[in-house]
């Protein structure tokens, strides 16, 4: 096992880099759909302002997580597989639409995170020796 400071294993820290970039490219495209909202004139002002606020929530929300399971925080597991798997069927659709350009790279990272967060070594770092909560 691959093991940095604070007892962190590298598979925690992939995971962590895996939802920060997730949490990132979301704020970065929220703050795109806002800055265009406001210098642009949108079809629906309303959908615009919702999508740029969700970007931005949703992507402030990704990098709280990863920062928790950088600190190898027991509740940060939880979230951070939910939006993984909640991103696999968004990638899927993209893929569908043949949309390639980002569903490949959505279901790759969301794959490598979950392996990641799964792992006996996450596991163990967030949940206890057998996966128990309190079972350190």
């Amino acid at each position: 096992m691959i093991s940095s400071s604070a007892g962190r294993p590298g598979t925690l820290t992939v995971a962590a880099a895996v939802l920060a970039a997730e949490g990132l490219l979301a704020l970065a495209l929220g703050g795109y759909v806002a800055v265009e909202t406001v210098i642009g004139e949108p079809t629906d002002l309303i959908t615009s302002i919702a999508v740029a606020g969700f970007g931005v929530v949703g992507g402030v929300a990704l990098l709280w997580v990863a920062w928790g399971l950088w600190l190898v925080l027991r509740w940060s597991r939880g979230p951070a597989v939910v939006t993984q798997i909640f991103a696999l069927p968004v990638a899927i659709s993209l893929i569908q639409s043949a949309q390639y350009a980002y569903g490949v790279p959505l279901v790759a990272a969301a794959v490598v995170a979950l392996v990641m967060l799964l792992t006996p070594a996450s596991t163990h770092a967030l949940m206890g020796e057998d996966g128990a909560p309190g079972a350190s």
